[in-house]
């Protein structure tokens, strides 16, 4: 694999699983009607939390990995840095996963702040699988709706959950 393309693995996935999760917190969040401090707090502790977890277990994915292969006497060049791999991943995470917190963090008045986040994440989204073609070669609009697609279904989801969640138990802050 040439250099360019060394970390793009690790960094599509945190950047994917950062917006993605990120904002599932702040649709499901919005789909049960909490107020912004609440969607802050689980926001910030997420991308915190998730962010540690998804580089650490990108590295002790990829160094089983190299164990294992190395025991069998093969030697994936690739797998060298384990570690190196795991910090794409997390900071790749936190920056990403940062984007759809940005209207709530800066004072966006509160009747935009959804909708904001709902196209900060689109746009990331459709912007991250677009880049990984720098990389893989495929068609810019085929991969960045891909993404657009998958983090579109999972925003859903959240939302229909924080919804119901309010509809069925009558949440009301």
């Amino acid at each position: 694999m040439n250099k360019k393309g060394f970390y793009i693995g690790d960094l599509v996935l945190g950047a994917n699983d950062g917006i993605i999760t990120s904002f599932a917190v702040i649709s499901g969040a919005a789909g049960a009607g909490l107020p912004a401090f609440v969607v802050i707090v689980l926001g910030l502790a997420n991308l915190v939390a998730d962010g540690i977890s998804m580089g650490l277990s990108n590295y002790l994915s990829l160094r089983s990995t190299k164990e294992a292969e190395l025991r069998i006497g093969m030697n994936e060049s690739r797998l060298d840095h384990p570690s190196r791999h795991g910090l794409a991943t997390g900071l790749a995470f936190a920056l990403a996963g940062s984007l759809p917190l940005i209207p709530y963090l800066f004072g966006v008045p509160q009747d935009l702040r959804f909708a904001i986040a709902v196209m900060a994440t689109a746009t990331a989204l459709f912007t991250v699988g677009a880049l990984r073609t720098l990389v893989t070669g495929a068609h810019w609009l085929r991969s960045g709706l891909e993404m657009f697609v998958v983090g579109g279904i999972a925003a859903i989801a959240a939302y229909v959950v924080g919804a119901a969640v309010k509809a069925l138990f009558g949440l009301a802050i």
